[in-house]
């Protein structure tokens, strides 16, 4: 497949992106798009459908197409791809069933292509991506490949969107199907945070919602580990201090350990909500906050990933947490030209509010502070 990766300010400054693209032959029939919230979206779909260009897009906390960050800006990666190989499917969470409408839509992509893989991307701040990683599997099994994302407003946390050339909603999915006997796609989950000290047992818990760590309040432990100054309602950066530099890591029995930040204080009892669930019972760790390391490993992992599966790629798509950006500032750049170098190809990505991956050895799950990796390759 041809690939080409393009970005822009306005729908105006992409619609000239878009035809300097196709000046020498190229035609794209698949746009994987991610755009600011503030961005026109139905000037956009409208230029993707008059050029007959299906659409994949979500909003985003921050965008890119090669190692510099934009903010406001819109970043899509062009494929030229027989529209034969690919199909995309939406559906809105209706009364918050995330299960069954993954499940659904994975269904008709299951039919249309016995051997399919997926990139999806959710809308709504509440939604439960396990719930709809589940749903994939209900209806392809554990081993299916699924890559994605959370949409994402700027650090809003408020109203977030994902959309096609002919729909959009701020509380759905996006799912799109591709034929693996067509095309092969491989993706890494990697994060690269370090844990710290010994582990610690969730000794009470209900879903998302973390009460207490051996026995002490979720936020007052982490607060001590950290040594973070200053804990009260008023400080409004506690929170971001908290999920960027010192978040919990959830053990495995098998994987690497998932990411879940704090994000929302209940000042009731000092305990608090995480980006996904924590089991009572469960063993964590806590981080140390971020250095080169960490953009190393990520870096690392995605190499392993071409040196073991993915030789050659067309087209990386990439979804960054928005944690990561938050926590390593201008040194994200070098992140993403790590990442970039690897194959050289076209890439577009997104700082998301969630990752929506399988992390090394491990399992299809949610995560946090993890950057995600996909490769496209026709073959």
């Amino acid at each position: 497949m041809k690939a080409k990766s393009i970005k822009a300010m306005s729908p105006q400054e992409l619609q000239v992106a878009l035809q300097d693209s196709m000046q020498d032959g190229f035609a794209p029939t698949l746009a994987i798009v991610f755009v600011s919230v503030q961005q026109d979206r139905e000037a956009l779909r409208n230029l993707f459908s008059e050029a007959n260009i299906a659409v994949f897009g979500a909003t985003t906390n921050g965008e890119f197409t090669d190692e510099e960050p934009e903010k406001g800006s819109a970043a899509v990666l062009l494929l030229e791809l027989n529209r034969d190989f690919f199909e995309i499917y939406t559906g809105d969470f209706d009364q918050d069933n995330y299960r069954s409408t993954a499940r659904n839509l994975a269904e008709m992509g299951k039919v249309k292509f016995p051997e399919v893989g997926f990139l999806l991307a959710t809308s709504h701040p509440a939604t439960d991506g396990e719930q709809v990683l589940m749903g994939l599997q209900d209806s392809c099994g554990d081993q299916i490949k699924a890559f994605g994302g959370a949409a994402g407003d700027q650090y809003g946390f408020k109203n977030t969107f994902v959309f096609s050339d002919h729909w959009e909603s701020n509380k759905g999915m996006l799912l799109l199907a591709i034929d693996e006997t067509k095309v092969k796609i491989e993706g890494i989950a990697t994060c690269g945070w370090k844990a710290i000290g010994t582990e610690r047992t969730v000794t009470k818990s209900e879903g998302n919602h973390v009460y207490t760590i051996d026995d002490i309040p979720a936020l007052d432990i982490t607060v001590k580990f950290g040594g973070i100054e200053n804990p009260t309602e008023e400080n409004a950066n506690l929170m971001v201090e908290i999920a960027a530099n010192f978040p919990l890591q959830l053990q495995r029995s098998a994987g690497d350990p998932v990411m879940r930040p704090g994000l929302v204080v209940d000042w009731a009892d000092h305990s608090f909500y995480t980006s996904g669930t924590v089991p009572q019972g469960s063993k964590v760790r806590f981080s140390l906050p971020p250095d080169w390391d960490v953009m190393e490993k990520v870096v690392q992992g995605v190499q392993t990933l071409k040196d073991t599966k993915m030789p050659e790629a067309d087209a990386l798509v990439v979804f960054s947490c928005a944690g990561r950006i938050l926590s390593l500032g201008p040194l994200m750049s070098e992140e993403l030209e790590g990442i970039k170098n690897v194959w050289n190809v076209p890439m577009a990505g997104m700082f998301s509010n969630a990752e929506l991956a399988r992390a090394t050895g491990g399992n299809l799950e949610m995560h946090n502070l993890t950057t995600c990796c996909v490769a496209l390759k026709e073959i």
